[in-house]
């Protein structure tokens, strides 16, 4: 197992909508477990996929549920993540006096940012050695499920924003630790997941643009979701052609379609590889109507010879 899974303490997992993003976040983080890490799977969007995927149904937020041996899930929710960590700064009575004010309440839900600072201060705390609940255990890999590319960097970029307005004081002092970690390739591993198409492609060499700029790291690895199997060569493309007789269905066409698809898929592939400096990982396509904990020691498997 390389670096990506053996040494970094956060993996940030992005990429365009439904490329299968929450996948290979689950299969990255049952390969880190397998190797023998303790590991946490942190969904960000309030949706609980992680948990569902592993059959644990009903997962109240911010509860740290596991998943399989050294592997657990949680999903963050950003009132009782700002709440955990106003009891560390202000202690119970001034968490009182907080929770029961409006206008406290209104900044939260209005203020720009907030909600994302508070996630990824969250995200931040799942990895230390001394949790804000003193009674929370410690892990030696959080996985983000982050948000899609755009909101993704958004939510990198909060630490510094608010760190600069702060100013002083203990949000100031929050917001850079966690900036530092962000920045910190010894620590933090950014990992974007596409699928091999035109759009996700485009987007993905757009992310790996603007990554540097945002947090000052680059892309490390790029994970190709979806690859179709290669059942065909051209010759046999060519042959099936020809048995076609002009007819446009059945089993002849349906072959000739899986061959295209892989065809052009390899073609998007090729293209993503030339433009890239990331290390560039595939992933097969899943037929299976459902996936569960087989098909994620699948990919799991894969994600660990690979990385």
């Amino acid at each position: 197992m390389e670096a990506l899974l053996r040494d970094r303490r956060l993996l940030y997992v992005t990429g365009k909508g439904g490329v299968g993003k929450t996948t290979v976040a689950a299969a990255l983080g049952l390969a880190a477990a397998e190797a023998g890490r303790r590991t946490i799977v942190c969904e960000v969007a309030e949706q609980d996929r992680v948990s569902r995927a592993f059959q644990r149904e009903g997962v109240v937020a911010e509860t740290e549920v596991q998943l399989a041996e050294n592997l657990w899930a949680i999903t963050i929710d950003p009132r009782q993540a700002l709440e955990e960590w106003l009891a560390r700064q202000v202690g119970g009575v001034g968490l009182r006096v907080l929770a029961r004010s409006s206008a406290f309440q209104y900044f939260v839900a209005a203020a720009p940012g907030a909600k994302e600072l508070i996630t990824i201060a969250k995200v931040w705390e799942l990895g230390q050695p001394t949790r804000w609940d003193r009674h929370g255990r410690t892990y030696d890999l959080v996985v983000v499920d982050a948000p899609s590319s755009g909101h993704g960097l958004a939510m990198l970029r909060t630490p510094t924003t608010f760190g600069e307005i702060a100013r002083v004081g203990p949000i100031r002092r929050q917001a850079f630790r966690v900036r530092d970690q962000l920045a910190d390739p010894e620590k933090t591993g950014y990992v974007a997941v596409a699928l091999p198409e035109e759009m996700p492609v485009n987007e993905t060499l757009e992310l790996e643009r603007k990554l540097p700029e945002t947090i000052g790291v680059g892309l490390e690895a790029i994970v190709v979701n979806g690859m179709w199997p290669e059942r065909f060569s051209a010759g046999d493309a060519e042959a099936m052609r020809a048995a076609q007789d002009g007819r446009r269905d059945g089993p002849l066409q349906a072959a000739l379609t899986s061959y295209e698809r892989a065809r052009a898929q390899r073609s998007h592939l090729r293209r993503l590889r030339r433009a890239t400096a990331a290390r560039v990982v595939t992933l097969p396509y899943l037929f299976e109507s459902e996936i569960g904990l087989p098909e994620f020691e699948r990919l799991a498997g894969a994600l660990a010879r690979k990385l």
